[in-house]
């Protein structure tokens, strides 16, 4: 079984965790009282860098900078497709200069950025999956910028409401396990709106359903080649029904970013060409 899953390569886009700590609190996750371990997590970060390499995996970095203690979670910058690059304008006063910083990276890389009118925390709450995006809102990014994103890409948005400030982003109740056509989910069915549970019920028939202590591990910000699975340690659960569908759980402990309600997926923006 796990030899019929076929990775393929991903361009990832990270920021070095030189400036990151708790130093506000936006999210359930986050005191401001709790002490970063610093030389921690920059070397949790460096080993999900060389998880990504082993695998195949090409990975670019944006340059920090000092006084945004958040820019590491770079998946929030935008949400690139076939090349393209929807920036994103945060909820969070503290976090809105990221996007200029994001914004440079991108066209000296040779993108054009369009920047949103509506708030918006890119892949954070953007999820391309397979014909569609799926699309969070609740608690940060707007439906507005949802009929933005349908706008600018012209592929179907799917809305989806979040109702648990933990899971205050799509990206901690849900992740994509392949990205072809008929693409298929892991999520937290509990994150969502009754309206919203059913929606992903009928879209996605056969998603691998986790359990609340594998999603308030983080199980759930986890990233997929579409083979490899790199997920938090702790949810040991959620990894062994992956294995037993064919998928080969890649363990990545990043503890020290859940202080401030992060993990793999929330480090990790994917460059699509």
């Amino acid at each position: 079984m796990p030899d019929s899953r076929v990775p393929r390569p991903r361009r990832f886009l990270v920021c070095e965790p030189r400036h990151f700590a708790v130093q506000y609190a936006i999210n359930p996750w986050m005191h401001p009282d709790t002490p970063v371990d610093v030389d921690l997590a920059r070397g949790q970060w460096e080993a999900l860098i060389r998880a990504y390499r082993a695998h195949g995996h090409t990975v670019d970095s944006v340059e920090p900078v000092a006084g945004l203690p958040d820019m590491v979670f770079a998946a929030n910058s935008a949400l690139v497709l076939a090349g393209r690059v929807f920036g994103s304008l945060f909820h969070a006063p503290q976090r809105r200069p990221e996007s200029t910083a994001y914004e440079t990276w991108f066209k000296a890389a040779g993108f054009d950025v369009y920047r949103p009118e509506s708030v918006c925390e890119g892949e954070g709450d953007l999820v391309p999956a397979g014909r569609y995006v799926l699309a969070g809102t609740g608690f940060r990014t707007t439906p507005e910028a949802h009929r933005e994103v349908q706008e600018f890409f012209g592929v179907p948005v799917i809305s989806l409401r979040l109702v648990d400030p933990r899971f205050y982003h799509l990206d901690t109740g849900l992740f994509v396990l392949d990205d072809g056509h008929e693409a298929n989910i892991a999520y937290y069915p509990e994150a969502f709106s009754p309206g919203s549970r059913e929606v992903l019920a009928r879209l996605f028939p056969d998603a691998v359903l986790a359990t609340r202590e594998d999603a308030m591990a983080f199980g759930l910000n986890s990233v997929s080649d579409g083979r490899h699975v790199f997920i938090a340690p702790a949810a040991t659960a959620l990894a062994d029904q992956l294995a037993r569908r064919g998928y080969v759980p890649v363990p990545v402990d990043l503890s020290e970013f859940q202080k401030a309600g992060g993990g793999i997926k929330c480090c990790t923006q994917e460059v699509r060409s």
